[in-house]
């Protein structure tokens, strides 16, 4: 008997094997919950090698190995910035599962153009990170909302912000907005819901050494990276997702309104 049986999971933005999203589905599988699994619908030629040399493809090689663990899965490609979508992702999964009661608002926009100086990131790039990740949480908390409020049996809901969402950062202006944002709608989301028995919680990583974090290498530039955790390496997304998973049982229900750095240190003041 797992700590999650015959609880269900939605986990936003887990079709990269390295990734926090799919350590955190694995994980949560492993305790008994079944998962609906969502991704943006990657193109396969952006796959990294890792994934292409071993046939991945995406949210359904995650449902796969959720299935390999006893635990049943759904797929859905979901643009989190979209009402119908997210709403019908949502109905789907109680159709089809039965219920919904954890949601892992863990969907972001890749490291890219927004990591530049001010006078550099346009208007629409700037738009974008906190589209999918503000307005992504939004439409996503709401929508199981409803669902956590209807069964009225509780629920989990624990999202991905990063020590950005602590301390801000030169060249990082969107990306901070985005993940303070995520910190302040925790403890919003956590005074409305907790009469509801609805936990709600957030984690907030440093350096997690995942597919998005390929454009560093991994030399000298990583290995400083690294060393800048006072623990001296940067995370895992097992780590990450064990944690998360963790805050998502009976056991972790006196933890509520919290942004937990998961940082190796890096952000020890708050």
């Amino acid at each position: 008997m797992g700590e999650l049986d015959g609880k269900v999971a939605i986990v936003t933005g887990a079709g990269r094997r390295r990734s926090i999203g799919y350590s955190v589905a694995l994980a949560l599988a492993e305790l008994g919950a079944d998962v609906v699994v969502t991704g943006s619908g990657r193109d396969p030629s952006t796959y990294p090698p890792d994934e292409k040399e071993i046939g991945w493809r995406d949210v359904e090689s995650t449902a796969d190995d959720i299935r390999a663990t006893g635990s049943k899965a759904m797929t859905a490609v979901l643009d989190v910035t979209d009402e119908d979508q997210v709403e019908a992702t949502v109905k789907r999964t109680i159709k089809e599962l039965g219920r919904v009661d954890i949601l892992i608002n863990n969907a972001a926009v890749a490291i890219g153009a927004d990591r530049a100086p001010i006078v550099d990131v346009t208007p629409d790039v700037f738009q974008r990170v906190v589209d999918v990740k503000v307005r992504g949480m939004y439409l996503c908390s709401r929508a199981v909302v409803r669902a956590l409020i209807e069964q009225g049996e509780g629920g989990k809901i624990v999202s991905v912000a990063s020590a950005a969402g602590k301390r801000g950062a030169a060249n990082a202006l969107a990306y901070n907005a985005a993940n303070f944002a995520v910190v302040g709608m925790t403890q919003s989301l956590a005074h409305e819901l907790g009469p509801h028995h609805v936990n709600v919680n957030c984690v907030c990583p440093a350096a997690v050494d995942t597919a998005r974090m390929d454009k560093f290498g991994r030399d000298e530039q990583w290995a400083q990276m690294a060393a800048n955790h006072p623990i001296g390496r940067a995370g895992t997304p097992e780590e990450v997702g064990a944690f998360m998973a963790y805050l998502c049982t009976e056991a972790a229900s006196w933890i509520h309104g919290q942004s937990i750095n998961i940082d190796g240190g890096t952000v020890m003041e708050h």
